[in-house]
């Protein structure tokens, strides 16, 4: 299975964000990621549900919410009913996560769980067989452009080990750019998110940058696999 490339529009145009999805997804973008905070959870604020909805109609791949709140279970249905095709909640987010999951796909969607850097993978072990994806921090969530934390490889490689064969996405999410696109393929990364890599350049006006970061992370991701 080839990479996906899933821009995080959290470092796209906030005030033209329609266009901005557009354009990154004309580009070549699989996936749309949707970064939320509530400034409780991580220590920044972004958008919730409505954002969330304005964004559906725009986006013609996959809308891909990742909630960095807490608590998640009372927003489930909302982002549902904004048309979130998957929903990842973080694990540290509150202490019944199992029935997150279950909600969560209850509701219609995916089901993703998210991992903060101090958090070992051997906690996602007993939801391994309800999840569809798990995302791995290589930084500490909360803002764009942080640096890559590399001791984050051998979560991944661990992961992957425990997913076994299982039908189960690894997301990453975190300094992702062409330099270390391939170490998180060849530890076993399927999707891999990226904002400031992507959106650094260009605008939904002239967006070919987009698209020639998008396919600069694919090659560099290639040859890791």
């Amino acid at each position: 299975m080839s990479v996906k490339i899933a821009p995080s529009i959290l470092a796209a145009d906030f005030a033209d964000f329609g266009r901005e999805v557009k354009a990154v997804e004309a580009q070549g973008a699989d996936w749309i990621h949707v970064d939320v905070m509530d400034g409780h959870f991580v220590p920044n604020l972004t958008f919730g549900p409505p954002m969330a909805k304005a964004l559906r109609p725009h986006v013609t791949t996959f809308m891909d919410v990742h909630l960095m709140i807490a608590p998640v279970d009372a927003f489930i249905d909302a982002f549902a009913d904004a048309g979130a095709d998957m929903l990842t909640s973080h694990i540290e987010a509150g202490p019944h996560v199992h029935r997150t999951m279950q909600a969560t796909k209850a509701a219609g969607m995916k089901a993703g769980l998210a991992l903060n850097p101090g958090t070992s993978v051997e906690a996602v072990t007993p939801l391994l067989d309800i999840v569809d994806m798990v995302l791995v921090m290589t930084v500490n969530p909360g803002f764009g452009g942080q640096k890559f934390l590399h001791h984050q490889l051998a979560q991944i490689r661990r992961l992957k080990e425990l997913i076994g064969d299982r039908e189960i996405l690894i997301q990453v999410d975190g300094g992702i750019d062409p330099t270390t696109a391939p170490l998180v393929t060849a530890a076993g990364a399927d999707v891999l998110v990226a904002g400031s890599s992507i959106f650094r350049d260009g605008s939904a006006d002239a967006p070919e940058p987009y698209g020639a970061a998008i396919t600069a992370l694919r090659d560099a991701a290639s040859t890791g696999i």
